[in-house]
């Protein structure tokens, strides 16, 4: 075990303080210059690695999803080993983002699922779905649950 001590004045606690305020002021600068969307794409998170409900809301926030804290639901399933037509254009729709959900057929994953608190187009009832497959995320999308829903790809509209 290491131990570590510091003395620190109010000066440099202050001055770090500072220094961190100036730091988020720039980052938020940055992201209105790009109107929000460009620094999403370009800063997502790696889908490997995620272990915990923090990652997984963070994943999703790097799309520029604002989801609720906590998953409203959490859902073991084993994907389909054949694919149907429904099931064929969902494997398109994941395919189009980048995941290859075909090469995990048959195997067992969880789907984390959130509420979407900052839809674009201020609708409710919008859900986030992540698929994991051995803290990787192996496929996502975003949902309406009415009547006459939606479904795509985890990239805002």
């Amino acid at each position: 075990m290491f131990i570590f001590t510091a003395r620190l004045t109010r000066g440099r606690i202050a001055a770090g303080v500072a220094a961190a305020a100036l730091l988020c002021g720039a980052v938020f600068t940055a992201a209105s210059a790009l109107g929000g969307r460009g620094v999403a794409a370009s800063a997502a998170v790696s889908p490997k690695n995620i272990r915990t409900n923090q990652d997984r809301v963070a994943y999703l926030a790097s799309y520029g999803w604002e989801v609720s804290p906590d998953p409203v639901a959490v859902e073991e399933l084993i994907l389909p080993e054949e694919a149907d037509e429904t099931y064929q254009s969902y494997l398109d729709l994941q395919a189009g983002q980048g995941f290859d959900l075909e090469q995990y057929a048959g195997k067992r994953v969880k789907r984390y699922t959130y509420t979407v608190l900052n839809y674009p187009t201020g609708e409710e009832h919008i859900q986030a779905n992540l698929l994991l497959y051995r803290n990787t995320v192996v496929g996502g999308d975003i949902l309406c649950t009415d009547l006459e829903g939606f479904l795509h790809g985890l990239a805002m509209p």
